[in-house]
């Protein structure tokens, strides 16, 4: 039988217990015995869940973010941080979000950047890197989580991130080469192998992801001298590479000097073939075989077909596995009462995989036949899937066909449509604006779980949320603010509430995934062709714009967003269920158009997300994701302005993909990176308008107005006054008014000193 482990499991709990443990401590309502007492017992409760593995991966779990924990691990914490009052978990925090929960104001500081985990939906802390930057072991926390798996009769494999991973998803401050770190941070591995090795640990599972990223020749040495200087005593290491193929790494990994390497078996399949021919023989292959990216239900015949004969060649050497950490995928199905039950038994969530891991190994020790009453469900289960009428509307299908390239284009470039939209709306120099939420209150979530559990009839509903939205309006208008936002307040989720009123979609009830820290969402499962019933938006933007003279805002997903932050079906090609996407959000914007909404947004928060993890690969994806963009939002007159938001990713790379999608204004996320956004714009002159975000939303902490006057005019260095815009970096649903209200005061009074500079 192969060993099964795994290389991850979701730390946020099925119920969600850790964020809302996180929450009422960062509100100072547990202490932190409360908080690492809720840790310890999902820890032990995910334990047991994988206790039919032979190894479980300890160290996945986190009270905010792995990447976070290597750093307090490797005690590469910034100095500003490490210089204030306090124990350890406050300094976590304040790196995390900028703020800990018993901080006075005197002690808030600036939080770490956030970013994309590679290209998922999960955002890490960024390691900072001077040239000075020292390292020191702080091994306490892995080493206590181990003792807690083991006392409970777990054989516990350690899962870290490798040094070369950790350095290259770092940044230097300074522009030094992180690589010149690297000797001193081996000697920190080596101490960290040595304390793992005196606690009795065989399996040390070592993630190194770069490793399916593009590397040059000056980082592809440095693999092989790091491996060959750690000392790994009697450890055993799995190297870990997942989310792709390792192309022009391949030999490398496999000749590097550990014990196991890791595939992911699902993106690099093609790749299997060689891996076999060309891993040592005294090393084991560790197959990810089960997708943990994806919800739908693996075949397990094909894969049996698939495995069978290279179990017979590798024998004891061959293990399985998730193609990942199981983090981006919900916990567990058997909560999902409420799914349509086809639809249910096309799904696996994290508990399911486990166990499809396990009847693979005991098909493949055992045979097929005593397993033949699971088999045969499986089989089932995926031919309904294929046969079923609900993924395919053969008028979505005709429409596509019927798409003219004139669809995807404004009439006129954006000189001439910035004249005649700023004739209409005369918004002052540096217009001041949000990105598109404000605070779900308690009263909001109330109101909203009354009406599902039809507690609150409609006509209550619709009542409350125009109170909500007034509230809003009246909050802005006394702020200052240029151009306005409804709020948002009858949204769950930017991406669940679309999906609620498009055809083609299935939502869970308790399908969690965490995205940063304690914010989780729930991804709408995109099965079938996607279509637009009737108008979704109008009625709640239309309600709005009478209430106030100023413009207000159409906030809509953009497809590619609703596409990246669903799971999305497999049985066709992404692009092509984008382009669904793209029209049904283009018959919204329309709508909102012939509504009288002069301005709309349309958020692509996720538009980096789905880039191609190597470059060779990125220009087929910005052609199509772009299109798509410009097929939702070019069908509108040159009145009509149209905004974009995009949030936490680097994009000076693909800066010209950006421009092409030829918004009138994009709005993105600046003020954790300090404006580093603007160095795109040596190389690149971005054409139409742009909003950095000045105000970070991810931290309790309220900027100061002379701070935001600071970064804006750091960016009027390289984008002129006329075409800049002063808003937050993302919405504001997570945050209390308490926060929202003197943040936006101080932003609004950073436009006013900028008009006076700059007029």
């Amino acid at each position: 039988m192969p060993l099964i482990h795994n290389l991850g499991f979701p730390r946020i709990g099925a119920q969600r217990e850790l964020k809302f443990a996180l929450e009422n401590y960062w509100r100072a309502e547990i202490n932190s015995d409360a908080l690492e007492a809720t840790a310890a017992g999902l820890r032990s409760k995910h334990w047991q869940i994988q206790d039919t593995l032979d190894l479980v991966p300890v160290g996945d779990f986190s009270l905010y973010d792995q990447v976070l924990d290597m750093s307090f691990l490797l005690g590469n914490v910034p100095q500003r941080i490490s210089e204030l009052n306090g124990d350890e978990l406050q300094a976590y925090f304040r790196l995390a979000r900028g703020r800990a929960p018993q901080d006075p104001d005197s002690q808030s500081v600036a939080a770490g950047e956030l970013t994309k985990w590679f290209d998922t939906n999960y955002h890490y802390i960024v390691p900072e890197f001077e040239k000075d930057t020292r390292f020191s072991l702080n091994v306490s926390r892995l080493l206590s989580q181990i003792i807690e798996a083991r006392t409970q009769g777990h054989n516990a494999k350690p899962v870290i991130l490798g040094p070369l991973s950790y350095l290259r998803l770092g940044k230097a401050r300074d522009g030094s080469n992180k690589l010149d770190l690297l000797p001193q941070l081996l000697k920190v591995y080596n101490e960290l192998f040595k304390a793992l090795q005196a606690s009795g640990i065989e399996w040390l599972q070592i993630d190194e992801p770069i490793l399916v990223t593009e590397l040059d020749l000056q980082w592809q040495r440095a693999f092989t001298q790091a491996y060959h200087e750690l000392r790994r005593g009697d450890i055993k290491v799995l190297l870990a590479t997942y989310f792709g193929e390792l192309q022009d790494n391949l030999l490398l990994a496999c000749e590097l000097p550990v014990d196991g390497l890791h595939i992911d078996a699902i993106n690099a399949r093609s790749e299997v073939s060689k891996v076999i021919d060309w891993l040592p023989a005294h090393k084991v292959l560790s197959l990810g075989v089960i997708d943990g990216r994806n919800i739908w239900r693996a075949d397990i015949n094909a894969l049996l077909d698939y495995l069978e004969p290279i179990e017979k060649r590798l024998a004891n050497r061959l293990w399985l596995a998730p193609s990942c950490s199981l983090l981006h995928v919900p916990v567990d199905l058997r909560s999902e009462t409420a799914l349509a039950s086809d639809v249910h038994s096309w799904l696996a969530f994290a508990v399911q995989k486990l166990a499809e891991l396990t009847l693979l190994a005991q098909a493949l020790e055992n045979g097929r036949e005593p397993l033949e009453e699971a088999l045969r469900q499986n089989a089932e289960a995926l031919q309904s899937r294929r046969d079923s009428k609900k993924t395919t509307n053969p008028q979505v299908r005709a429409a596509l066909l019927a798409l003219r390239p004139d669809m995807s284009a404004r009439d006129t470039d954006f000189t001439a449509r910035a004249a005649l939209q700023q004739s209409q709306f005369k918004l002052p120099l540096f217009p001041t604006t949000s990105i598109g939420s404000f605070p779900q209150t308690l009263e909001i979530r109330r109101a909203r779980k009354l009406y599902r559990e039809k507690k609150l009839d409609q006509k209550e509903y619709e009542h409350f949320l125009q109170r909500e939205i007034r509230h809003c309006l009246q909050q802005q208008e006394s702020l200052g603010l240029d151009v306005l936002v409804h709020g948002e307040s009858e949204r769950n989720d930017m991406v669940e509430y679309f999906s609620e009123h498009l055809q083609g979609y299935a939502r869970s009830q308790f399908g969690w995934v965490q995205s940063y820290g304690s914010r989780c969402v729930k991804p709408p499962i995109l099965f079938g062709d996607v279509a637009r019933p009737e108008a979704i938006t109008v009625t709640w933007a239309k309600y709005a714009q009478a209430q106030t003279t100023k413009p207000v805002k159409g906030m809509l997903t953009g497809p590619v967003t609703l596409l990246n932050w669903s799971f999305v079906r497999d049985d066709q090609p992404r692009s092509e269920t984008c382009r669904q996407l793209a029209l049904a959000v283009r018959e919204e914007v329309l709508d909102l158009e012939k509504a009288g909404i002069a301005i709309i947004q349309i958020d692509e928060a996720a538009l980096r997300e789905g880039l191609p993890l190597r470059r060779t690969q990125w220009s087929n994806y910005l052609d199509w994701a772009v299109s798509c963009f410009r097929l939702s939002a070019n069908g509108v007159q040159d009145t009509t302005q149209i905004h974009t938001h995009m949030c936490y990713s680097e994009f000076n790379d693909i800066m010209e993909a950006i421009a092409a999608m030829d918004a009138d204004v994009i709005t993105i996320e600046t003020s954790r990176s300090d404006m580093e956004l603007l160095d795109a714009f040596d190389q690149f002159a971005y054409p139409n308008g742009i909003g950095p975000g000045v105000y970070d939303i991810h931290s309790p902490n309220i900027p100061h107005a002379d701070h935001i006057v600071a970064l804006m005019r750091k960016a009027a260095q390289k984008i002129p006054a006329q075409r800049l815009w002063v808003n937050p970096d993302c919405g504001l649903k997570t945050r209390r008014w308490e926060e929202v209200a003197p943040a936006l005061s101080n932003m609004v009074e950073a436009a006013k000193q900028l008009r006076a500079q700059f007029t």
